[in-house]
C-alpha cells in the first residue's frame, strides 16, 4: 500500500518544479467544491480506474494543482494544465488513466506517451498556439521563466540507452486520497497498458535528493535505478526503468 505523501514523478514539464518552489501558489480557480474534501473510505477498494477522457480533465487539473502547489506546471495555471492533459487524448501514443472515488470524483491521474520520440514535437505542431496563449500570463508575471519553458518544450526525460521505452510523464494523487494505494494502482495500470501496446519497457525520472520515500517506493514496486544525472539547473535526478 502506498503510504508516502503525494507521488511526484518528474519528467517532461514536471522536472522544472523544484527551482520554482518560491512561486505563488495558485488556487484551482477559487473552487472549494467537494472535490477538495474527498472522503477516504479506509480501503484501497474505495476507488476505480478508468482511461483518461475529456470529461475527467477539469477535475484532474484541480487534483494536479492541489498535489503540486508552487510547482512550475501549477504556476503556469489551469489553462496550461488543461492543454497538457488534453494532449494525451489527441495523440495515438498518449496514455492516461484516472482514479475515481466511490462518488465518481477524480482523485488521481497518470500520463505518459507510449513512444516519447516525436510525441512532443507533434504536440507543438498541432497546438503550439494554444500552449502559448495558456502560458502568456505566467510568463508575463515572471519573464525569467521563459527560457526554462522553451528548454523544457524539447525535454524528453533524459532518455535511457537501450530499446525505446514508454515515458511515465506525470502522476498526481489528491492529498485527501493518500495512503490507499491510489498511486500504486495508477502506475501498475499505466505500465500494463504500455506492455499490451507493445512497449519494451518504460522509464521515469524523479528527484534524487530530499525524495527518499518516493525513490524507495519505486524500488519496492519493481523499478530499477538505471542512472543519475544533473539538470542544467543543478538538480540531481534519478532515472528508473521497468523492463520485461
Amino acid at each position: 500500500m502506498l503510504t508516502s505523501p503525494v507521488i511526484k514523478i518528474g519528467s517532461s514539464p514536471d522536472t522544472w518544479s523544484d527551482s520554482y518552489r518560491p512561486l505563488p501558489t495558485i488556487n484551482p480557480e477559487g473552487r472549494d467544491s467537494a472535490l477538495f474534501t474527498i472522503q477516504q473510505t479506509g480501503s484501497p477498494c474505495g476507488f476505480s480506474l478508468e482511461p483518461l477522457a475529456s470529461r475527467h480533465i477539469e477535475q484532474a487539473v484541480c487534483v494536479h494543482l492541489l498535489a503540486f502547489p508552487g510547482f512550475f506546471l501549477s504556476f503556469l495555471g489551469p489553462r496550461f494544465l488543461r492543454e497538457f492533459y488534453a494532449s494525451f487524448l489527441a495523440d495515438p501514443v498518449g496514455i492516461g488513466f484516472v482514479a475515481l472515488s466511490s462518488s465518481g470524483d477524480v482523485i488521481g491521474a497518470v500520463l505518459g506517451p507510449l513512444n516519447p520520440q516525436g510525441y512532443f514535437g507533434r504536440l507543438l505542431r498541432r497546438r503550439w498556439w494554444a500552449f502559448c496563449l495558456a502560458s502568456i500570463g505566467a510568463v508575463g508575471r515572471h519573464p525569467a521563466c521563459l527560457k526554462r519553458l522553451l528548454r523544457a518544450v524539447f525535454y524528453r526525460g533524459e532518455v535511457p540507452s537501450g530499446p525505446v521505452r514508454a515515458l511515465l510523464s506525470s502522476i498526481s494523487v489528491s492529498p485527501s486520497a493518500q495512503g490507499h494505494g491510489v498511486g500504486k494502482a495508477l502506475i501498475h495500470r499505466w505500465v500494463e497498458e504500455t506492455r499490451q501496446r507493445g512497449a519494451n519497457g518504460c522509464y521515469l525520472t524523479t528527484d534524487a535528493e530530499g525524495n527518499d520515500d518516493i525513490n524507495a517506493f519505486y524500488q519496492r514496486i519493481g523499478w530499477r535505478l538505471e542512472s543519475a544525472y544533473m539538470t542544467p539547473e543543478d538538480r540531481q535526478m534519478n532515472r528508473y526503468v521497468f523492463d520485461w
